[in-house]
């Protein structure tokens, strides 16, 4: 018998015990907990908190399908069902996190080929994101932080956070002097979670690290306040709230962090700031970009602006009208009576307008361009169909009383034209 034959037999053994019709081999199929448990101690790249974050999910999901049910055995309805129960029983968001999570782990069960569907895919997981945890820390606010804070750790700790924009408490952690480069301005950022990253040295973060060196030494980390990245701050954070005089909220430092990278977007490039703060676009955009009262004042400021443009358009439109009505009113004047002298120039002041002043320029966006011969100061007469265009561009950017002007001047003009300044009787 070839070992052919043998993977044969074994694919359809295992054909056999997907459909239940034979038990599974031993080892071949495992139970959930144990498989979990694997995946996740597996993994020495996670950071202490996603490890502490799914385990609590694997609690979650055991409590629920047992923890020695075979991955195999748990059934479409199953997951199904699985869905309103988190719903029934915690927050939205822990709710979305643990779906999101069993998605994850089913989704490496099968390039194990311990199972050969994601039953997960179509339990909707919902939105891990609360609007009402989501806070603006101005840049008040975080000034009030910084004064009340106990010590010179926790104003550097606050700093990193707002003006920094770092990850707490890991990303705080691993900064250290070295990693700070004065000349650049520019520190090093190393993320277990996305690797690692330049951030500049803003200027509200700089005083602060500049405190903080003076008294520490080369090579040392910055914040030497806890080693232990699972460790919380938070306790000591609600202290120096309501020392500043503040409320707490949820997610304190995710918001100092989260209010930095929107302060930034309003400045440059979304592309450039998450590569600061060291997320994506996608990410920023659902956990952490947030609308502030500058957005409001900046959108009313441009609204005015807009008005503004919109009036001056309709005015300039109103002016198109004008001129073009005048246009229509003077298609019947007959211009070949103004004398053409191929010899010499006249100037647009040379032409008398009966005590009227002529305009000294012409009105905007109207029918005369900027590269028309008539914004030269000297109009060559040299042939009749130049006179006749220069006098009709003139006679367009009057008003009705230069028009009048205009008109008995052109009177005068058909009985005697010898009287036009420039005009010779003899010609050379």
């Amino acid at each position: 018998m070839g070992p052919g034959t043998t993977r044969g037999r074994e694919g359809l053994y295992d054909k056999l015990a997907n459909v239940d019709l034979v038990e599974p081999r031993i080892g071949r199929r495992p139970a959930l907990g144990p498989f979990i448990d694997n995946r996740i101690h597996s993994r020495p790249d996670l950071a202490t908190n996603t490890v502490r974050n799914l385990s609590q999910s694997r609690r979650y999901r055991t409590v629920f399908f047992g923890a020695d049910r075979q991955l195999h055995k748990i059934t479409g309805a199953d997951a199904d069902a699985f869905g309103p129960y988190m719903l029934a029983k915690y927050a939205k968001a822990t709710s979305a996190r643990v779906i999101k999570h069993a998605r994850q782990f089913f989704k490496s069960a099968i390039w194990a080929k311990f199972i050969s569907e994601n039953l997960f895919l179509d339990v909707r997981a919902g939105s891990m994101e609360i609007e009402n945890r989501i806070h603006f820390v101005s840049r008040e606010v975080a000034e009030k932080l910084i004064e009340a804070a106990p010590s010179l750790q926790w104003r550097v700790i606050i700093a990193l956070s707002r003006w920094g924009g770092v990850r707490t408490p890991s990303e705080h952690l691993a900064v250290t002097w070295d990693d700070i480069d004065w000349v650049r301005e520019r520190f090093l950022v190393r993320s277990t979670k996305t690797g690692q990253r330049w951030v500049p040295l803003f200027p509200e973060l700089k005083p602060h690290l500049g405190e903080a060196f003076n008294f520490a030494y080369p090579g040392l980390y910055v914040v030497n306040k806890s080693r232990d990245a699972g460790s919380s701050w938070r306790t000591m954070f609600e202290k120096i709230s309501k020392r500043a005089g503040l409320m707490p909220c949820d997610r304190s430092f995710q918001n100092l962090r989260a209010s930095r990278e929107t302060e930034l977007v309003q400045t440059f490039p979304l592309h450039v700031v998450v590569k600061w703060i060291g997320n994506s676009a996608r990410v920023a955009a659902s956990h952490y970009l947030t609308v502030t009262d500058v957005d409001f004042a900046r959108a009313i400021a441009g609204g005015a602006q807009v008005a503004h443009k919109a009036a001056q358009t309709v005015e300039r439109s109103s002016r198109r009208e004008e001129t073009e009505e005048v246009e229509k009113d003077m298609s019947g004047v007959d211009l070949s009576l103004v004398p053409s002298t191929p010899d010499n120039y006249c100037t647009l002041e040379q032409i008398p307008l009966t005590g009227v002043e002529p305009p000294a320029t012409f009105p905007k966006n109207s029918h005369i361009s900027e590269t028309d011969d008539v914004k030269s100061d000297a109009v060559p007469a040299d042939s009749p169909s130049a006179s006749l265009t220069m006098l009709a561009k003139i006679v367009a950017g009057l008003n009705p009383e230069e028009r009048a002007a205009m008109a008995r001047m052109l009177a005068a003009g058909s009985e005697g034209d010898n009287n036009l300044p420039g005009h010779t009787k003899e010609r050379t």
